[in-house]
Parts: structure tokens; C-alpha cells; sequence
């Protein structure tokens, strides 16, 4: 399992190594030396012979002088651009260590190789002035562009202020940062990778790959059978067919023995008998939609009597209203098993309280987009991105429930453990994505794996399945079925 910080747990581990005794110049030196043999790759892989280190008068800048320093030795072409009129001490002192060419002004010559040394993880607003001037600078270049520790610009949890360096390569120090893992920074770092500087790191934020999943897809023993790997219920209203399709399909690919898909005409408020007569007409069409597509499944008609499955997902396309309000909290109450709250399900809960949450009976993932989570939790879009890892961590915790929130990267927490997934592709940024992962949930965790889990392992799957469907459709073409069809091959690919 690879690991990934918040800039405050960075700096308690810079902290802890000087306390026992690593000097911060030492650390300083170790930084500036990995980044050294960064850029000196990156210079013999591009055939660059001149390098420009854009350094500001922080630890980032020091990191740069350092490099500088070390590559000037070799006898490398380097030069070094700083505008700070002030500096951390240890910035000062590699500074004046450093004995190549120096600009106290954006140079007229071109590099082909610039490095980015002006902030690391002490940026707490926009940048300005000089600041903003240089960043303007490096992104106008032309250059190869590789940035210390993170692009500068880049806030924590992964929010791009303006300017931000636009990196094509970035150098992370001591251990990686959940800031060029989540949202704009997946965009601004470019290729990543990681220089070790000898801190002794606790754990932090898990970040899940392809192995850290195979543990949960095991090679299934010959003497079994389909009662040994669980039930899952999709559960659907007569408002739209497709989205608990598409859950229904995706948890037939998930493993568990059996699907059953729950036609829910509570949903929909019909004391009026012409529509009665109506929707029992359309939920009758449905079921025999739904039986000719997917004949594997189970039908039932669900008029809140138990549910005895092992994973249910509710909320695709079910609709906002008095009657979903009435299903979910009937589910919430009487439910045993782990509930897949999605869409729908969550847009009720914003409009009519989430304290049914706090009496549950089962355990519950809720799977919200940013936007659906900014309703979840009364913030505005803008706050939820700047504060991600933390509003999912509290909601999480606040309501007993794990939460999967859907980005470029997902992020996931129960509020004990938190975890980003990082496979994926623009190609889920379609429609009928989320139901998908909904119902592929809900299948992973009706085969017995605890919640947290089964939401790591199906959001990697489903990003997989994304990387999958973009390679054979293309960002653009690719659809929420085509996903469904490459579920297996991602499997496979573990």
C-alpha cells in the first residue's frame, strides 16, 4: 500500500526528523540532491543541454539552489532566476553556496528546460507580484517544465490557484502529496515521481492501486456456488429505466451470485387512480424490459417488506419526492445489510435531512459527486473542492457512513481511513457512470468485503474499465454500457 500527505502532515514529519537530530540543511541537501538527479535525467532523456532554476526565497527555492549548486559542479549549463527579496534561512545559505549564473530578472535567452522551485507546501493564497510574474513566465516558456515538490500555484487538495505552473514533470519530496493526486493537480503535475529524503513517515492517506485490489478478487474455489458469493438488490421506480439498468448491469459483472432487481411503485405518490393504473402499467412494462435484457436477474416488486440481500443500491434515477423519501427511509430502518445510496437517494436526503442517517440499521456508502456533496453538506462547490479531504472525513464520520466522492480522482473515507483511487479516465464524464459504480458497489460488497474496501476496489475497477473504454472508443464516444462491457477486462487485468 502507497501512502499520500496533506501539507500539515509534511511539515509534522519535517518537524519530527529534525528533532532527532537531521538538521533542516541536511534535509534541505538530500532534497536538492534527488531533484539533481531528476534534472539530469530529464535533460539526457529531452538531449537538453541548459537548464533555468526558477527559484523563490522559501525551502522550495532552496531545494532548487541546492540542485543548482550540484549541477553546476558537474559542469552542467545552469543558471538560476530568483526575484525574492526575502528568504528562509536555509534558502539563504545554499544561495550563497551556489556559485553559477544568477538573474535577478526573467532572462530574453530560451531554455529548453526550466525547473520550478518557487513555492512548495507553504502557499496559502493566490500568487502575486513577482510571484504570479514568474509563474506567467515558465507557463509562456516553451519549456520543458519540471516543478519541485509540487507545481506552484497548487493548493492544498489539489486546487489550482491562479497562476498555477502547468508541470509537465514533477519531483515530490520526502513522500507524495494528495495535492497532485486530487482534482486540478492530476492536470498540472504531469508525470510524477518521488524523491526520498529519510523521513519517517506515519501512515497517511492510502492511495489504492492495482495490487492493493487483486487481494480482494481472489481465484474462486471449484467446490462453491452462487449462494457463496452473495445477493445484491437493485432497487428501481417506475421514473426512469436506465440508470438502475446500468447499476443492474454493472453488478452482474461484480462477482455476487445473484442480482435482484426490486420494482419500487412507492416511489411514486399515485392516490389518483387513473396514474395508479398508469404506473402499474409502466413498472409491469419495466419488468418485462428489464427480464429480456437481463435474464439472470431476479424480479420482485418491493412494497417495503424486508429486503434479505446482502448489498442493495438505491437512488439511481429514482427521482426527488415525498415517494423515494418514503423507500429510503423504509431502507435506512429495515434494512440488514450494506445500502449503496446514490443520486437520487442523496438528493433527497439534501432536500429532506440527512438525520435519518444517524438511525440507520445498516451499513450505508454514499456515492455523491462534488455537486451532490455540496448539497449533502450546504457548501458551495468552490468549498468543497479546497476542503475535500477533510468535509468527506467529518461528514463521514459525523453519519457513521463511508463516503465515495466522485471526481477526476475519487476520494473515499469512512472517517477512520481515508483513500484516493487514481485510475480513470475523461471518458467517464458521461452520463450513467455513477450508476454504474453503484451497482458494481453493491455487487463488491454483497460478496462479503467490508464497505471502505469494496468502494476502493470498485472505484479503481470502474476508472480501469474508464482507461479501457477510452483506449478502444476514445474520450468522447465512449458510453456508460461500453463501461459495463470492459468491467470484465478490468477484472482481468488485475
Amino acid at each position: 500500500m502507497k501512502y499520500s500527505y496533506s501539507f500539515s502532515e509534511m511539515r509534522i514529519a519535517d518537524g519530527e526528523a529534525v528533532e532527532k537530530a537531521t538538521s533542516s540543511l541536511e534535509l534541505m541537501e538530500r532534497a536538492g540532491k534527488g531533484l539533481a538527479e531528476a534534472v539530469l535525467r530529464a535533460m539526457k532523456e529531452r538531449k537538453v543541454a541548459d537548464v533555468l532554476f526558477v527559484c523563490g526565497g522559501g525551502n522550495n527555492g532552496g531545494d532548487g539552489f541546492v540542485a543548482a549548486r550540484i549541477l553546476h559542479g558537474q559542469g552542467a549549463d545552469v543558471a538560476v532566476l530568483c526575484l525574492a527579496g526575502k528568504f528562509s534561512h536555509d534558502c539563504a545559505v545554499n544561495a550563497k553556496k551556489y556559485k553559477g549564473e544568477l538573474f535577478g530578472r526573467i532572462p530574453r535567452r530560451r531554455y529548453a528546460l526550466i525547473v520550478d522551485c518557487i513555492f512548495g507546501t507553504g502557499l496559502r493564497s493566490a500568487p502575486e507580484g513577482e510571484a504570479a510574474a514568474l509563474i506567467s513566465f515558465i507557463n509562456g516558456s516553451g519549456a520543458y517544465v519540471l516543478s519541485c515538490d509540487l507545481p506552484s500555484g497548487l493548493s492544498e487538495n489539489g486546487v489550482a490557484l491562479s497562476p498555477c505552473v502547468k508541470a509537465d514533470e514533477t519531483v515530490t519530496v520526502g513522500g507524495m502529496k494528495n495535492a497532485i493526486l486530487l482534482a486540478d493537480g492530476a492536470d498540472h503535475a504531469g508525470k510524477i515521481s518521488l524523491t526520498d529524503i529519510g523521513l519517517d513517515l506515519h501512515v497517511g492517506t492510502e492511495v489504492w492501486e492495482s495490487g492493493d485490489v487483486k487481494a480482494l478478487f481472489p481465484p474462486k474455489k471449484s467446490h462453491s456456488n452462487k449462494g457463496n458469493y452473495g445477493s445484491v438488490a437493485i432497487l428501481m421506480t417506475c421514473n426512469t429505466l436506465g440508470a438502475p439498468l446500468l447499476a443492474a448491469g454493472a453488478a452482474l459483472k461484480s462477482g455476487a451470485g445473484y442480482t435482484d432487481i426490486y420494482m419500487t411503485s412507492s416511489a411514486v405518490p399515485c392516490e389518483d387512480g387513473a396514474k395508479l393504473a398508469y404506473f402499474q402499467a409502466a413498472d409491469e412494462l419495466h419488468r418485462v424490459l428489464c427480464a429480456a435484457k437481463y435474464p439472470a436477474c431476479r424480479f420482485t416488486f418491493y412494497d417495503g417488506e424486508p429486503i434479505f440481500t446482502e448489498a442493495a443500491a438505491f437512488g439511481m434515477g429514482a427521482g426527488v419526492g415525498e415517494g423515494t423519501r418514503t423507500v429510503l427511509n423504509e431502507l435506512l430502518s429495515t434494512y440488514k445489510g450494506t445500502l449503496v445510496l446514490d443520486a437520487d437517494a442523496l438528493n433527497t436526503l439534501s432536500m429532506f435531512g440527512k438525520e435519518p442517517l444517524k438511525t440507520k440499521n445498516c451499513n450505508v456508502v454514499i456515492t455523491p459527486h462534488i455537486k451532490e456533496f455540496s448539497r449533502l453538506t450546504n457548501k458551495t462547490v468552490e468549498e468543497v473542492l479546497v476542503s475535500s479531504v477533510e468535509l468527506a472525513k467529518g461528514f463521514a464520520a459525523e453519519y457513521g457512513v463511508t463516503v465515495v466522492l466522485k471526481n477526476n480522482r475519487t476520494l473515499v473515507t469512512d472517517g477512520a481511513r481515508t483513500a484516493i483511487v487514481t485510475a480513470g479516465s475523461p471518458a467517464l464524464a458521461k452520463g450513467g457512470s455513477g450508476d454504474v459504480l453503484a451497482g458494481l458497489l453493491a455487487g463488491t460488497c454483497a460478496r462479503g468485503i467490508p464497505p471502505f474496501e469494496a468502494a476502493c476496489a470498485s472505484c479503481y475497477l470502474l476508472g480501469r474499465a474508464g482507461e479501457l473504454a477510452e483506449e478502444k472508443f476514445g474520450q468522447y464516444s465512449a458510453a456508460a454500457d461500453d463501461i459495463i462491457g470492459l468491467l470484465p477486462q478490468a477484472i482481468l487485468s488485475l
